[in-house]
């Protein structure tokens, strides 16, 4: 999975609003589940993941793209440093 910040500020060659890759580091990715999805947000909502990472990402950042589907982005709901590495609980950024 490759990891973005994006500028307000103008960048050359690229202009406004431009994203920048910071990062690519492999991870476990999966759906979370409908009734998970309910447990959690009240109503269950379609294009969320749970990321498994072995350590922090280790830089800011505002969105990520999962290889092999670098159509749709996703931004950060909530992370849990767990005993055996870092879970994003990641949703799909609309618009």
């Amino acid at each position: 999975m490759t990891f973005w910040q994006s500028s307000t500020k103008y960048v050359p060659g690229k202009g406004y609003g431009a994203k920048t890759k910071l990062t690519e580091i492999m991870a476990n990715v999966t759906d979370l589940g409908t009734n998970r999805s309910k447990q959690l947000f009240g109503e269950v909502q379609t294009g969320n993941k749970i990321i498994r990472l072995v350590a922090p990402v280790g830089v800011k950042w505002d969105s990520l793209t999962i290889s092999g589907d670098e159509s749709k982005t996703y931004v950060a709901l909530t992370s849990v440093d767990v005993l055996k590495g870092h879970t994003l609980m990641v949703g799909e950024k609309h618009g």
